[in-house]
């Protein structure tokens, strides 16, 4: 079922026995239950309507996908797939961040306990992030305690400004706040310039009122989530988070699927840490950037090629005594048709991992 961004949306098509769920759920709260089917099945409701009935299913099991689309340029509300019970993801665009798509290119999600609830993540401007809450509270009124960051950057950063007036506290690697400070300037610059000046309003650098300093335990209740700190690998600031009740892994930025992963830390810390995190016993982890969910610890093959391409390579004309400019002209290129955006990202991996090789 698909909700437009207007007054009435309409529903054409064959439903499944969720939407007729959705449906009739709808009309036990309209007075006279008066339909105007524009298919057997299907007829056109209000957006009030929509929110209303959303609600009501929340308690009911099994929903799984959880939908709800809007249209650009001020979506209500992003997409949702219920991953896990009361784990819920959105999919981020394969795409660099535009007007178009307002910086929704990085997946987000969030957990429900029984007495609130964390966000992880928040995607690339205000106006979108407000997009993910509004599907939070179709989801659940429940307080939303937490706004968890799992890195610095602004496709997963730059949301937060959308939760402000629920007063949650905002939770990152405790040199999170060191590294986003230290370049907000040039991504506010970047980021208004790529945007445009229409999705870029609203947003604004909101650090950490939570430093985690190896580990940390947040009680959601009925779950908790354990949030941990690692090595330098994508960046400097990466944190990991597993729910209690799933053992759902949210790995933010460490794995990457489909989209060419972004070196802004260290590549040997980054192989090494691949080599920990698959061994995990994780049931499912959420990339920063590919599908809703994956599985380890195939999750991580592809990434892992990738990078240990780079090093071989970077190490290899290192040692014949070649430039980085040549090496950015050949380092990895056997990757090219595995990713989109790599030629918006590769030649920098190449640069970061040739400067960090050559002092080995």
């Amino acid at each position: 079922m698909h909700v437009g961004n207007t007054e009435n949306a309409d529903l054409a098509g064959s439903c499944s026995s969720v939407d007729k769920l959705f449906l009739r759920t709808i009309d036990q709260g309209r007075p006279g239950g008066e339909t105007g089917p524009v298919c057997n099945e299907c007829r056109r409701i209000t957006r009030q309507e929509f929110l209303r009935a959303a609600l009501a299913l929340t308690a009911m099991p099994l929903l799984r996908p959880i939908t709800a689309f809007a249209a650009a340029p001020a979506p209500d509300s992003v997409e949702l797939s219920e991953i896990a019970p009361g784990v819920f993801v959105h999919q981020g665009r394969y795409e660099m961040q535009s007007p178009e798509n307002q910086g929704d290119m990085a997946n987000a999600g969030f957990v429900v306990g029984s007495d609130a609830v964390a966000v992880i993540d928040t995607l690339g401007s205000a106006k979108v992030g407000r997009g993910l809450r509004n599907a939070v509270r179709a989801v659940t009124e429940k307080p939303i305690r937490y706004v968890i960051n799992t890195h610095m950057h602004p496709d997963h950063v730059f949301g937060n400004a959308a939760f402000k007036e629920d007063a949650p506290a905002f939770v990152a690697n405790h040199k999170l706040a060191r590294g986003l400070a230290s370049r907000a300037e040039r991504y506010l610059a970047t980021n208004k310039r790529m945007l445009g000046d229409d999705a870029f309003a609203g947003i604004e650098v909101i650090l950490p009122t939570v430093p985690v300093d190896n580990t940390m335990s947040l009680d959601l209740g009925g779950r908790t989530l354990l949030l941990e700190t690692q090595r330098t690998a994508h960046t400097d600031n990466d944190l990991t988070v597993t729910d209690s009740a799933t053992g759902t892994l949210f790995l933010g930025d460490l794995l990457f699927s489909v989209h060419v992963p972004t070196l802004d830390g260290s590549i040997v810390g980054w192989l090494a840490l691949i080599d920990d995190l698959k061994k995990r016993k994780a049931p499912r982890v959420v990339p920063g950037h590919g599908p809703h969910a994956m599985e380890l610890p195939t999750a991580f093959d592809p990434e892992q090629q990738y990078l240990a391409a780079i090093a071989a390579d970077a190490r290899k004309l290192i040692k014949e005594g070649k430039t980085l400019e040549e090496a950015t002209k050949t380092a990895g290129f056997e990757e090219r048709d595995a990713w989109k955006l790599f030629d918006d990202y590769h030649v920098r991996n190449v640069t970061a991992a040739f400067a960090e090789l050559e002092w080995e």
